[in-house]
């Protein structure tokens, strides 16, 4: 019996071996041709705009001088890190200088009550980067929660879809610059509290962002549900599923690019609106810096303005990957192109 097992598992293994395409048998020219295109390309048309960026700069003048080119904001971008290293170095020594200052106490006296404070340095460009990514996240995970479900019952349902369709219509072009002097006053009279959990600045701007990304993950939602296979739905009908095993096995997987799509312009609309929103009410983030920086007017100003564009366009290019490899996991067909 057991030479019968390490026979069959040896046929398998062997098998398997065999599939694996020898070195000489592996297609080089198409390999070739993938790397230039995925990899070559990019690179190419990076160069170029570097070139294209470095040639014009220089001429065009500003009242902070020339537009600064891809040195100037490189080292500018040099200058941010070393800033946040030394800032991270002298968040450190605080805590040293307050561990040590409070060990002493305790030794001359144990029942001493010591302080420990927080330090309160100025956060760095990094530093700002993480508050409006956690921002950013916090408002677009609330608006899918709401908008996935309205957008399934929209799609489900006509007579639903008929009464909201007027107010998703009427709210989806409302500019934040619309919205967050409303959420800042209702925020300001609603949210009292002795020991807040959350900062209002993070509350306005979290608040401002769900409004005003959720609209595109309604309308693609439900745009992806009513348009299922009817043969599908015919097969749900027969089998006589429940109304929430419909949604799940049925319903939501059917409608998983539609609803990708919008879940990405969404995320992207968010970001834009976030960074809007810091500038404009000078919450902490991104867009505070981008003010901060306009505000200053020093002659390293538009280097710094640019570098934390640059932050901006490759955060969001980032968040998109993301997304685009969430929906590659839960998205049935594996053989689809996404893009």
């Amino acid at each position: 019996m057991n030479t019968r097992v390490l026979n069959l598992m040896e046929n398998k293994v062997l098998s398997k071996l065999t599939s694996i395409p020898k070195f000489n048998e592996i297609n080089w020219a198409n390999l070739s041709v993938q790397l230039v295109q995925k990899l070559g390309v990019p690179l190419i048309a990076i160069g170029i705009f570097l070139a294209l960026w470095g040639a014009t700069a220089s001429q065009i003048q500003t009242s902070l001088g020339a537009v600064p080119g891809p040195v100037k904001v490189w080292q500018q971008t040099v200058v941010l890190y070393d800033e946040h290293v030394e800032e991270r170095t002298k968040e450190v020594a605080f805590y040293e200088r307050q561990e040590k200052r409070n060990a002493k106490k305790l030794e001359k006296n144990p029942d001493a009550k010591i302080k420990v404070r927080s330090y309160t340095g100025k956060p760095t460009f990094f530093d700002q980067i993480i508050t409006s990514i956690i921002t950013v996240l916090t408002g677009f995970i609330i608006a899918s929660l709401i908008a996935i479900p309205v957008g399934v019952i929209c799609g489900l349902n006509t007579t639903i879809y008929n009464a909201l369709n007027p107010l998703i219509q009427t709210f989806k072009p409302v500019s934040p610059l619309a919205w967050l002097p409303i959420v800042t006053m209702i925020v300001s009279a609603m949210y009292i509290s002795d020991d807040p959990m959350f900062s209002k600045s993070f509350l306005n701007s979290a608040i401002t962002v769900t409004l005003c990304c959720m609209w595109p993950t309604i309308i693609n939602t439900t745009v992806g549900v009513s348009s299922i296979d009817k043969d599908l739905i015919n097969v749900s009908r027969v089998l006589r599923l429940h109304w929430l095993t419909h949604v799940f096995k049925i319903v939501l997987p059917s409608s998983v690019p539609m609803m990708f799509a919008g879940l990405r312009v969404s995320f992207g609309i968010g970001w834009m609106v976030l960074i809007a929103a810091e500038m404009l009410a000078q919450n902490p983030g991104l867009g505070k810096f981008v003010w901060d920086e306009f505000q200053n007017g020093s002659s390293n100003s538009l280097a710094r303005i640019m570098v934390a564009v640059f932050a901006i366009g490759l955060v969001g290019f980032f968040l998109d990957r993301v997304m685009l490899m969430l929906q590659r996991s839960v998205s049935w067909d594996k053989n689809a192109v996404l893009r």
